[in-house]
């Protein structure tokens, strides 16, 4: 389908952008990868009246030593992260989930803050970022803050970021030497997860079991109590509200959450 008529714009800058963004409120959208927003233009699930493009603004790609975390720029991409010496030593966690989305031409092109604020519970890294306690950093004309990763996503495609607002920075806690672990299922290799689950530590978050990234808190209380990792992991679907569709039932994906909660557990006991 061919998206609704749009006004194009190429940010020079952050300011640049901030400045369409404040003019323009919830009518401008931001154009990163282009991976997550342009399939819903084309299927008119959104019409912005205009587009702001900030592909160009290589000051927002970068990954960061800042002592006890580190800094990712939001237009980092996927390909940056997979291979990045600090994230391998410091994060692993998040460089190996980098890896295992979609191909390479969507790797080259996607970016983390893209998906981060597209917000979609299907997506791999918000909750690999979420199982590392990672924080997000937006800013507005007037200055910026700081939201953790388990405030950011609100329901279904919506987080915190206000319609004047740019995230530029992701900020992950130094994990150094925490075990750590990824499972996902999908129909096909470049599919979106049906299910999947990270681990870091004792932290484990699930993909696509409500309409937002989160965290299988009775499986942490059960690691916390000392359950073992098959009793924790049996308990990974509670408080969940996945969807029913006809490719997975809700009861099959609840299957999958404790199956793959186990096995990512595992991987994690296993290089920690």
């Amino acid at each position: 389908m061919i998206p609704a008529a749009l006004q194009y714009r190429r940010a020079s800058s952050v300011d640049d952008a901030l400045a369409v963004l404040a003019e323009h409120g919830d009518e401008a959208k931001l154009l990163a990868g282009g991976h997550s927003l342009l399939p819903l233009m084309k299927l008119r699930l959104a019409a912005p009246e205009i587009v702001v493009d900030i592909a160009g603004l290589r000051e927002l790609s970068y990954v960061r030593d800042e002592d006890d975390h580190i800094a990712i720029g939001a237009m980092t991409r996927y390909h940056d992260l997979v291979s990045d010496p600090l994230l391998e030593r410091h994060v692993p966690l998040v460089a190996h989930v980098a890896g295992t989305i979609g191909d390479p031409q969507v790797r080259h092109r996607g970016t983390i803050g893209g998906s981060v604020a597209h917000g979609d519970a299907a997506a791999d890294l918000p909750a690999a970022l979420l199982a590392c306690d990672a924080e997000f950093v937006v800013r507005t004309r007037t200055g910026q803050r700081t939201i953790a990763a388990e405030e950011f996503f609100l329901g279904p495609f919506t987080t915190a970021l206000g319609p004047d607002e740019v995230l530029t920075e992701i900020r992950v806690p130094k994990r150094t030497g925490v075990g750590w672990g990824f499972e996902k299922f999908t129909r096909r290799s470049i599919d979106w997860a049906i299910v999947g689950v990270a681990v870091c530590g004792q932290a484990v978050a699930l993909i696509n079991m409500a309409g937002t990234p989160m965290r299988a808190e009775a499986t942490e209380r059960a690691l916390a109590d000392g359950a073992s990792i098959g009793e924790a992991a049996r308990l990974a679907a509670e408080g969940t509200s996945p969807a029913d569709e006809p490719h997975a039932t809700s009861e099959y994906r609840r299957h999958l959450a404790r199956v793959l909660t186990e096995r990512a557990l595992l991987q994690a006991d296993q290089r920690g």
